[in-house]
C-alpha cells in the first residue's frame, strides 16, 4: 500500500509555481544562489555564478497515515534565514583540524510542525528534512529527492545494477554525459558531475543516521533518489558464509522515530577540481563528536599481510598464519614506527567463529609480544557473526588488549544495515577500540560522531590488484574526485613491486601495482585515510629501505590541505600539513606530464626536503625512482617531471636556523 500511496503522490505533483511561494537564500560570498518554491509541492533550484545548476527539483517526504508532509501537501507556516557560523576543532582531521562551518540557512516550518532546511555556502548547497511528531514510530514510505540538472552535464558514474541494492559500493568509473545512462545502471554516492561551464558538482550525503543509502538513477537530465526498503528477511546462500538472498522486504525505506533530523543531502560546488579536492562539506555537515574521552584514539599506519599472502623470505620458519610469522610483521611494524599490524581473515578459528584463533596461533602471545614492542594489532571480523553479539565480541577483544577491528562484506545499504555500523561504533568506542568498515558503504558522516571510526572501504582499491587490471593510474586518478569526496577510504597502497601497462599481470600470490614506484609513495599523501595501510610484504619493504623509510614517515592525519593542481582523471598535486612539516603528493594518469609547483604555502620559511621522483627510466622500468635531498622556501617555484602512471612525492621539515 505504501509504494502505491508514494507512486500516486509523486504522480499527482504538479509544478504549480504561481501558486507556490518562493524563497531565496545566498552563499556568503553571494555566488550561490538556491531558489525554493514551497506551496503544495516543493522545488527548489541552485544557480552558481551565473549558471544553472539544478532547476526547479521536486522534493518530499512520504509518510505512512500523515496526510500533509512536505512536498505533499504541507502548508507553510513560516519562514526564515539565519546566518551559521560555528568553529570546531576535529578530533581525527582527514583534510583540515579547525572547522569553519559558514553559511547561510533557510528554514521553511510547515503546518505540522516538520521542515525543511537549506544551507547556502560559498562551496556548496544541502537540505534536509525535519520532523516533530508526537508518534513513537513513524513508517517513510519513501522520500522525494530530485536533483534536475541545467544542461547535459559529464559525470563519472560507477556501474551499478543490482535491483536489491546489494553492493560493496566498488565500482569502475566511466566518464559520459548524464544522457547516455541507462536506466538500469544506477549509482551510489558520491557522484561527480561537471557542468557545460566548468562547474564541479558533487552529490553525497552526511549524517547518516537510522536511515538507509541514497542512490541515482538517471533519466531525462534528472538524478532520481532511491532507498533500499527495509528487510524483513533474508538468509545466507547456500554453501556461502558472508552472501545474502533477500527473502522478503517492507513497503516502506525506514521505521524511525517521530521527531528527528534527516540525512543532509550535498551538493559541492567548486569552480574546478583544485577546489573539490579542498571541499570538507561531508564532514562539516556531520553530528559533531559523541562526549567521552578521545586522547586514546591513535590514527596510524599498519602493516597489512592479506595483500601480500604472507609471503615473507630469509626467515628461518614457515610463513603462514601462525605465531613466528606475525612476531615478523610486529618486528618490522615497530622497526619502521608503524603502529599496528592487521591480522585479516585467516585469524580466527573460522569465518562464523571470531572468538577464537586458528590451532597454532598463540594470540595472547602475540598480543603481550606486540605491547613490548610498541605495536597494536587490529582483528578483522565478518560482519554477521559480529552483528548476532555486538558487545559480547567486543567485550573479549578488549579484554585480550585488542586495539582495533577490521569489519568485512556488509554489502548491504539499508536501514538496519546503517544502524548496524553505528550499533558497532558506539560499542567499539565504549571500549576504546579502532573500527574500519571494509566491504562497506562509503562514509557518511559517522567518522565526525565517533572519531575512533578510522576508516571506509566502499572503493576499488588496490587489493583488486591481485585479480583485476582496473585499479590502474586512471583509475586512481578519479578516486580523489569521486569517492574520497565523502571521507576516508581504505585504498590500501604502498606497492613494491610495480608495473607499466604493458608490463603488469596479475598474480594472487605475487601481487604487483600498475604505475611507478613514485605513483605509490604519492598516494600516502593524496589519498585519506586515518588508518593507513601498508600492503606489501615486510620481506620487500627491507630491501626498498628509502622507500619504506618515507612511506613509514607519512602522518595519516592533516591540519591543512591546500590543493596545487586538478584534473579529473588526468592528474593532480596536493599540499598537506602536519603540525610544523608539510607533505606533497603529484599524480599523473598513463600520461607524463611536467608541473609547476608553487610553494607560496610555505609563507616566509625555509625547509629542508626529502624528495622521491620517477627516475629517468621509470616509463620502461616502474620501480625506477630518485631519492634526493633539497631546500625549498615559500618564494620557489619548482618543475616536476612524472613518468607514464607516474608521481612524485616531498617531505618538507623547517630548516634548522
Amino acid at each position: 500500500m505504501m509504494k502505491k500511496k508514494l507512486a500516486l503522490l509523486i504522480t499527482l505533483l504538479a509544478v504549480n509555481l504561481a501558486a507556490a511561494k518562493e524563497y531565496k537564500v545566498s552563499s556568503p560570498d553571494g555566488k550561490l544562489v538556491i531558489t525554493v518554491w514551497a506551496g503544495s509541492d516543493l522545488h527548489w533550484s541552485v544557480h552558481y555564478g551565473g549558471e544553472t545548476l539544478l532547476q526547479q527539483a521536486p522534493l518530499g517526504l512520504s509518510i505512512e497515515g500523515k496526510d500533509a508532509t512536505p512536498g505533499f501537501g504541507g502548508k507553510v507556516k513560516r519562514a526564515r534565514v539565519s546566518a551559521v557560523d560555528e568553529r570546531s576543532t576535529a578530533v581525527v582531521p582527514s583534510k583540515f583540524r579547525e572547522i569553519y562551518d559558514l553559511c547561510n540557512q533557510l528554514t521553511i516550518t510547515f503546518a505540522d510542525n516538520s521542515a525543511v532546511v537549506f544551507r547556502a555556502y560559498d562551496n556548496g548547497a544541502a537540505y534536509r528534512f525535519e520532523t516533530a511528531y508526537p508518534d513513537d514510530t513513524i513508517y517513510i514510505a519513501g522520500e522525494l529527492s530530485g536533483f534536475d540538472l541545467g544542461g547535459d552535464f559529464h559525470t563519472y558514474w560507477p556501474q551499478e545494477t543490482d535491483p536489491d541494492f546489494i553492493t560493496h559500493c566498488e565500482a569502475f568509473f566511466t566518464y559520459k554525459p548524464v544522457s547516455a545512462i541507462e536506466p538500469a545502471n544506477y549509482a551510489y554516492l558520491p557522484v561527480y558531475l561537471s557542468t557545460p561551464g566548468g562547474v564541479k558538482m558533487v552529490i553525497t550525503e552526511s549524517d547518516l543516521s537510522d536511515y538507509p543509502n541514497m542512490f541515482l538513477f538517471a533519466a531525462e537530465g534528472v538524478l532520481e533518489a532511491r532507498f533500499p526498503q527495509v528487510i524483513l528477511e533474508s538468509r545466507l546462500k547456500e554453501g556461502a558464509d558472508r552472501d545474502e538472498e533477500i527473502i522478503a522486504r517492507a513497503d516502506y525505506i525506514a521505521r524511525t522515530s517521530g521527531t528527528r533530523t534527516f540525512p543532509w543531502r550535498i551538493v559541492t560546488v567548486d569552480p574546478d577540481d583544485r577546489r573539490l579536492l579542498e571541499n570538507n562539506l561531508a564532514y562539516q555537515l556531520a553530528s559533531p563528536a559523541v562526549s567521552g574521552e578521545t586522547d586514546w584514539i591513535r590514527p596510524g599506519k599498519i602493516s597489512w599481510e592479506w595483500w601480500n599472502s604472507l609471503n615473507v623470505y630469509g626467515v628461518d620458519f614457515e610463513a603462514g598464519v601462525n605465531t613466528d610469522t606475525y612476531k615478523y610483521f610486529i618486528d618490522f611494524a615497530a622497526a619502521n614506527c608503524l603502529e599496528y599490524i592487521l591480522l585479516d581473515e585467516g585469524w580466527s578459528k573460522s569465518t562464523h567463529n571470531i572468538r577464537e584463533p586458528q590451532p597454532g596461533l598463540d594470540l595472547a602471545e602475540l598480543i603481550r609480544y606486540g605491547n613490548e614492542k610498541g605495536v597494536g594489532l587490529v582483528l578483522w571480523a565478518l560482519w554477521n557473526p559480529l552483528a548476532e553479539d555486538i558487545e559480547g565480541i567486543l567485550d573479549v577483544y578488549r579484554d585480550w588488549g585488542i586495539k582495533g577491528v577490521k569489519i568485512d562484506f556488509m554489502q548491504r545499504n539499508d536501514q538496519d544495515m546503517v544502524n548496524f555500523y553505528e550499533d558497532v561504533a558506539k560499542a567499539a568506542f565504549e571500549r576504546r577500540l579502532l573500527v574500519d568498515f571494509h566491504g562497506s558503504f562509503k562514509p557518511s558522516g559517522l567518522q565526525r560522531k565517533y572519531p575512533n571510526v578510522m576508516t571506509y572501504e566502499g572503493v576499488y582499491g588496490n587489493e583488486h590488484q591481485k585479480c583485476s587490471y582496473d585499479i590502474s593510474p586512471d583509475h586512481n586518478l578519479i578516486l580523489p574526485f569521486t569517492r574520497m569526496v565523502a571521507g576516508p577510504m581504505d585504498y590500501t597502497p604502498g606497492s613494491t613491486q610495480n608495473a607499466t601497462k604493458g608490463e603488469f599481470t596479475i598474480s594472487w600470490e605475487q601481487p604487483r601495482s600498475q604505475g611507478t614506484r613514485a605513483h605509490q609513495t604519492a598516494l600516502f599523501v593524496v589519498f585519506e585515510s586515518p588508518l593507513q595501510m601498508l600492503c606489501d610484504s615486510p620481506s620487500h619493504y627491507y630491501r626498498e629501505p628509502e622507500f619504506t623509510s618515507f612511506i613509514s614517515s607519512v602522518p595519516t592525519v592533516w591540519d591543512q590541505t591546500v590543493a596545487l593542481h586538478a584534473s579529473a582523471g588526468e592528474y593532480l598535486a596536493i599540499a598537506r600539513r602536519n603540525g610544523d612539516n608539510w607533505y606533497i603528493g603529484a599524480l599523473t594518469n598513463w600520461d607524463g606530464r611536467e608541473l609547476e609547483l608553487d610553494l607560496s604555502f610555505l609563507g616566509e620559511g625555509t625547509y629542508d626536503a626529502v624528495v622521491m621522483a620517477d627516475g629517468v627510466n621509470a616509463n620502461r622500468y616502474a620501480q625506477d625512482f630518485t631519492y634526493t635531498r633539497h631546500r625549498y622556501g615559500g618564494g620557489d617555484k619548482i618543475n616536476i617531471k612524472m613518468a607514464n602512471g607516474g608521481g612524485w612525492a616531498a617531505i618538507l621539515t623547517p630548516a634548522a636556523e
